[in-house]
């Protein structure tokens, strides 16, 4: 890490890990056997009005403005993401699910010169995809053939790789589809159930399905693309609010309105 000077605006990695289990010791962290995150599992958190971290977790972003920079963080989870599937500039790649996730993630792929390929059916997310840039198409499930639409894109070939990042049943399926034979698909999504996975179609493409979790020495790539100018963090601020605001206009809106927020921005002043 470079040398940190008071004032210097920073992001943090909000890490809690054990430094001791195997995964620690071999670089892995973020798949520490304790692991924690600030502010879910001690520490204070982005509520609170002062913190401390090791120096390990603080990240300069320079110029970035910090209300951007605030999207660093789930940038980086895309950026892993995006790392763990092995595709390269050229590549076409199908993004499922446009929520916050999912919109970085497909953010990432076009900053690294990926074709990319949304699924979603939200209205207003679908708009987002579309308003923000990062999808060259979009497509609805619940009006398009997907699988149909990704082969006549690909010229009949499938998608090199694909993400789920909605943790939905179809759409894991629909990425198992849409991929390419000894394509990658990689479950970016947090489940809050169990999946059922057809390993018939993982055996007989010899697909590749593999996991993802949070970031792992990859805030300072995803800090650098934004500053090259290859990712745009602006369109994903959907909203700005006061800390009074917090509970009716902040958490409520992302419990039950979810669909019409990617990330809202709590000023404390």
């Amino acid at each position: 890490m470079t040398a940190l000077a008071v004032g210097d605006s920073v992001v943090v990695e909000p890490y809690i890990v054990c430094n001791e289990c195997g995964p620690c010791l071999s670089g892995h962290y973020n798949l520490c056997t304790k692991l924690g995150f600030i502010g879910l599992a001690g520490g204070g958190g982005g509520l609170s009005e002062k913190i401390v971290v090791d120096a390990r977790w603080v990240h300069p972003v320079g110029d970035i403005p910090l209300d951007e920079a605030a999207l660093i963080e789930p940038l980086a989870v895309a950026y892993h993401a995006v790392g763990r599937s092995g595709l390269k500039a050229g590549d076409v790649a199908v993004v499922g699910g446009a929520g916050p996730i999912g919109l970085l993630t497909a953010a990432v792929l076009k900053g690294i010169g990926i074709t990319t390929i949304v699924t979603e059916l939200s209205a207003a997310r679908k708009d987002k995809a579309v308003s923000s840039g990062v999808a060259d198409h979009v497509l609805d499930p619940s009006s398009d053939d997907v699988k149909a639409r990704v082969l006549e894109l690909t010229d009949g070939a499938g998608a090199d790789g694909a993400f789920e990042c909605a943790g939905v049943n179809a759409v894991l399926d629909t990425m198992l589809d849409v991929v390419r034979p000894a394509g990658v698909v990689v479950n970016v999504s947090i489940w809050g159930h169990p999946a059922t996975v057809d390993m018939q179609k993982v055996v007989l493409k010899e697909i590749d399905l593999r996991g993802t979790i949070a970031y792992c020495g990859d805030h300072a790539a995803a800090i650098k693309l934004v500053q090259e100018g290859k990712v745009d963090l602006k369109p994903f601020i959907t909203g700005r609010i006061a800390l009074a605001d917090l509970v009716d206009k902040g958490f409520d809106t992302l419990i039950n309105h979810n669909d019409t927020a990617v990330k809202i921005i709590v000023h404390p002043s």
